[in-house]
Order: structure tokens, then C-alpha cells, then sequence
């Protein structure tokens, strides 16, 4: 059921209790996890930390703890399948679930006593209404019922027999009808997975609600919103809405700070709304870097060709940066030219077609040396949590991405920013050669591209997070390239090499790219009803229902049944 007070169905149930958190493998769920490690911290209230990556994880860790505790949160894993069901946990067992993905199982919707959801009502949920979805048992119990009295009914009585049959076979197509229409109502309120309000923004309302509200909260709810954004989850719109609500917090936030002391120590921290450039990392970069390794920019000037290349050159030269400052690190240009770049940048990309070059974000200062937009700290902190290096574990992994949001932190943060550069690196290498081999396939109701063992890099894009902002960054270049117009219109399905020893691959699939795309996503069905229809060996463990494994021999007659069931 859905939690309507926060603070009383939840955080003082907790109060006196030992707790144990699930938390997902994504920037916006470590930033939940932050705020609420941070509120437990005031509180007091004992906890034990579980990453989990995947459903499996999920089960195994729930089956070793739930001896120990009777109380569970997961933040961002959960609310979209029948938890009950894959858990199989005791009566006693309560579950609060934080989460972004939608749609929320009706079983979750609808279960009083074991399931909470700490979902936002105002996100557009439309859960179908419960006498839609289930049937009283006792009505089902009352027609078997009558079916065994008839053995006994006295042959004269045949004509109530008769009426009873036919009340009978009524109730029955009724029932049918009923089904049908169930079945009609779940499949389209279930067919397309998409994102709502960042769980680190939910957490941030609660500690607002309860006055414990901190500076480092709010900048964790500004980079679990920004994950959001930059990994493409949720609409332009959204996301303008959701920085209204954190912008008028920052200006809260700051005001009270004004009259305090410190406000200029150099162990300060100051946040501040920005109308900044869209370009990766720039402040950590040189400027010629970050335009060639943004998807933005890389796809409207085509960098992958010649032509591309000269275009940038034009670029620069109308926005008037010599080629010797834009190439050097940032943080040396010389100051003249730094004054007023952003506008000069926007002006010129205006010019060349760039109609969104600036974009309302936040930036965070500390002390007098370090700055960071939310974008930085969003890409640094996933590039921690998917580094491919190989003596890390995924617990290792989310432990240093967890650790680089804090402010002690900061050499775990400009190591995350390297990190972070390679993979943006790489990723636009790998859709230049991807563009320019012509790797990209229509196969009919989609497009399709696969990465072969041995390409340089593919190890970064077998982690799920890594390969959907590549697929994503991939069709809107794809899009940018091609002169088909059906072409420009289809959703792509991407696959990975994940295990060369057990023979699998990732595979994920990304909805079409169009300015009034609503980011739903229809995949995760087709994949479940194209793996059954055609036995192939596939994994759904991820929490986002469009990332699957598949067994690399099956993947032919698998994208077969994916085209038959999409055509």
C-alpha cells in the first residue's frame, strides 16, 4: 500500500527497531542511501547496508538475513514485481519500498500489511481500480458449492435444474468477460516501464518534513535527480519540474546560512543553481575534450566524419577560441576568455543548430579550490560503481561510489572523474566505429546492433548501466546520421559480450529517440514473452526489466520471436 505520512508510518516505526537496507547499484539509490544513513545517524537507529546488483542478489541476501530482522527497505529495487512472491517471507516480515521504477505491481498496490511503498501519489501511477484485478474467493467457493448439490436433486425438480444451469453458465461467462478484461487492463497497465520522482528526492522531502534537513542532503537529492537526467530516465519536462522544487530548497538552504560565521571558512560548502553548459565534465577537461566526448554535441556536429571534424573547427572559430586554449585543461584558459564563454558557446550553437546548449543544473563549491556541477558528480560516482578493474567487487565497487558523495572524500571523487572521462571516451569511439562499419541493422519494427568480442573497450560496456548510455547515446547519433525517415523513428535493441567462458551476452533494449518521447519503455515484455515463446536460455536479474542476458547461440531465434512479436 502507499505510505500517506512519511514520517509516522515510517521513519517513527523504525525508530526502535534494527533495520536492514537494500540498496540498488544506481547514483540515485546511493543517494537515497545517503540521506537516510545520515538520518538513522541523528536518530540513532541501528542498520546493516546490503548492495545488491540484481534479483538473485536480492533473494540470496534476504534469505541469509531475514532470521535477524523484521524490517526491510529497498530503495529502488522492489516496487515492480510481485515482492511477496519472489521473497516468500514470513507474516511478520515488513517491506519499505523506495522506488523509481514503474509501474508498481498491483500486488504491492494493494497489500495492507507486509508491503509499504514510499512512492510520491502526485507521479501519474494510474493503478487500475482493485475490484478490476481480484474476485472475492468466497463468490468462486459459492458457485463450486452449488455445482456439488445437484447429485441429489429429485428428478420432477428438473426445471430449477434447468434455471440453475442457466444462471450458472451465466455467472461463468461473466467470469470469463471479467478475466478477459482483467487481463486487457493489466497488459496495458503493465506493457511499458518507465522512471518516477528520484528516490533521493523522496528521501530529502522526508528529512525536510522533519526539520533534520542538511546541506549534504540536498546536494544528494540534486545528483540523485541528475542521474536521472543524465541517464536519460525521465522527460526534459520532469526534470525542469523536479529542479524547481530543489531550486527553491538551494535559495531556503542558503538564506539561513547567510548571517553564520563560516560562510567563508575554507572547509565550507556553498550550492548553487547554474544555468551551465551541457558539456561532460568540462570544468575537470579541456574544452575540445569534453565537446568531442558529449552526446550532444558529438551527435549534432557529426564528429565521427570529416566533415564533423571541420565543423567543430567552424565552431570554434565563430565562438572565437583559439585552438591552443580550447585544448588545454580548463582550469588554465586564460581568464579574459573564461568571462563570459557560456554565453559566447550558446550564442554560436544557436547558429549551428544547438538549440539547448545551457541547462538548468546546480553547482557545489568547496572551500575555495573545489568545484562541481551535479553532471561531474553523477558521471564520476557511476563510472566508481561499474569500474571494470579486475580485483574490485561489485561490493567493493558501491562502497567507493558510496564513499565519493561524501565531502571527506574528495581524492575518491577526482578518481571517479577519470574514471568517467575513459568511459565517455570510449563510448563515443565505440559509436564512431559502430556508425562508420555500419554495425547499426534495421531487422524491421527495430533497429539492431550488436559489439563483437574483441572490440577494443567492450569490457566497459558489458556493466548494464555503461551499455544503455551507450545504446541511448548510439540511436541519437544514429538518428543525427541517417537519411531514412522510418529509420529515424525505431527503437534500438543493443547487445554486449558479457562472458566469453559461459558464452552470454547482455542485451538491452531503448525506446525510440524523438523530441516528444515520453521515455516508456516497451521491451521488457516483448523480451519475457519472446524468451518463452522460443525456450531461449535468457536471465532477467536486473532490476530494469529491458536489460536481459541471453545465451549467445540463442540470440538468433530469440530477435526472430522479438521481430514476429513486434511486426
Amino acid at each position: 500500500m502507499f505510505v500517506s505520512d512519511f514520517r509516522k508510518e515510517f521513519y517513527e516505526v523504525l525508530q526502535s527497531q534494527r533495520v536492514l537496507l537494500f540498496v540498488a547499484s544506481d547514483v540515485d539509490a546511493l543517494c537515497a542511501c545517503k540521506i537516510l544513513q545520515a538520518l538513522f545517524q541523528c536518530d540513532h537507529v541501528q542498520y546493516t547496508l546490503v548492495p545488491v546488483s540484481g534479483w538473485q542478489e536480492l533473494e540470496t541476501a534476504f534469505l541469509e538475513h531475514k532470521e535477524q530482522f523484521h524490517y526491510f527497505i529497498l530503495i529502488n529495487c522492489g516496487a515492480n514485481v510481485d515482492l511477496l512472491d519472489i521473497l516468500q517471507p514470513d507474516e511478520d516480515t515488513v517491506f519499505f519500498v523506495c522506488d523509481t521504477h514503474r509501474p508498481v505491481n498491483v500486488v504491492n498496490v494493494y497489500n495492507d500489511a507486509q508491503i509499504k511503498l514510499l512512492i510520491k501519489q502526485d507521479d501519474d501511477l494510474e493503478v487500475p481500480a482493485y475490484d478490476d484485478i481480484f474476485r472475492d474467493e468466497e463468490e468462486d467457493k459459492e458457485h463450486s458449492g452449488n455445482e456439488s448439490d445437484e447429485g441429489s436433486e429429485p428428478s420432477e425438480k428438473r426445471t430449477r435444474v434447468e434455471e440453475e444451469i442457466a444462471e450458472r453458465t451465466l455467472k461463468r461467462r461473466k467470469r470469463r468477460e471479467w478475466e478477459a478484461r482483467r487481463r486487457d487492463i493489466l497488459f496495458d497497465y503493465e506493457q511499458y516501464e518507465y522512471h518516477g520522482t528520484s528516490s533521493a528526492m523522496v528521501m530529502f522531502d522526508l528529512a525536510w518534513m522533519m526539520s533534520k534537513d542538511l546541506s549534504d542532503m540536498l546536494w544528494w537529492a540534486i545528483v540523485g535527480l541528475t542521474d536521472q537526467w543524465v541517464q536519460d530516465k525521465i522527460t526534459q519536462m520532469k526534470y525542469v519540474t523536479d529542479v524547481g522544487i530543489l531550486q527553491r530548497h538551494v535559495s531556503r538552504h542558503n538564506h539561513r546560512h547567510e548571517d553564520e560565521e563560516h560562510a567563508l571558512s575554507v572547509d565550507c560548502m556553498r550550492i548553487s543553481f547554474e544555468y551551465d553548459l551541457r558539456l561532460a565534465l568540462y570544468q575537470h577537461w579541456s574544452l575540445h575534450d569534453s565537446l568531442c566526448n558529449t552526446c550532444y554535441t558529438a551527435a549534432r556536429f557529426k564528429l565521427w566524419s570529416l566533415h564533423g571534424q571541420k565543423r567543430l573547427q567552424e565552431f570554434l572559430a565563430d565562438v572565437g577560441l583559439p585552438l591552443k586554449q580550447v585544448k588545454q585543461k580548463f582550469q588554465s584558459m586564460d581568464v579574459s576568455l573564461k568571462e563570459n564563454l557560456r554565453e559566447m558557446i550558446e550564442e554560436s550553437a544557436n547558429k549551428f543548430g544547438m538549440k539547448d546548449m545551457r541547462i538548468q543544473t546546480f553547482s557545489i563549491h568547496f572551500g575555495f579550490k573545489h568545484k562541481f556541477l551535479a553532471s561531474d558528480v553523477a558521471f564520476a560516482t557511476m563510472s566508481l560503481m561499474e569500474s571494470p578493474e579486475k580485483d574490485g567487487s561489485g561490493t567493493d565497487n558501491f562502497i567507493q561510489a558510496l564513499d565519493s558523495l561524501s565531502r571527506g572524500n574528495l581524492d575518491k571523487l577526482y578518481r571517479g572523474l577519470e574514471l568517467a572521462k575513459q568511459q565517455l571516451r570510449a563510448t563515443q569511439q565505440t559509436i564512431a566505429s559502430c556508425l562508420c562499419t555500419n554495425l547499426i541493422i534495421s531487422q524491421g519494427p527495430f533497429l539492431y546492433c550488436s559489439l563483437m568480442e574483441g572490440t577494443p573497450d567492450v569490457v566497459l560496456f558489458s556493466r548494464p548501466a555503461a551499455l544503455s548510455l551507450l545504446s541511448k547515446h548510439l540511436l541519437k547519433s544514429f538518428v543525427c546520421s541517417t537519411k531514412n525517415r522510418r529509420c529515424k523513428l525505431l527503437p534500438l535493441v543493443m547487445a554486449a559480450p558479457l562472458s566469453a567462458e559461459q558464452g552470454t551476452v547482455t542485451m538491452v533494449g531503448i525506446p525510440p529517440e524523438t523530441d516528444s518521447s515520453d521515455r516508456k519503455n516497451f521491451f521488457g515484455r516483448a523480451f519475457e514473452k519472446a524468451a518463452e515463446g522460443t525456450n531461449s536460455r535468457t536471465l532477467h536479474n536486473h532490476f530494469d526489466l529491458s536489460v536481459i542476458e541471453l545465451k549467445a547461440e540463442d540470440r538468433s531465434k530469440f530477435l526472430d520471436a522479438l521481430v514476429s512479436l513486434l511486426s
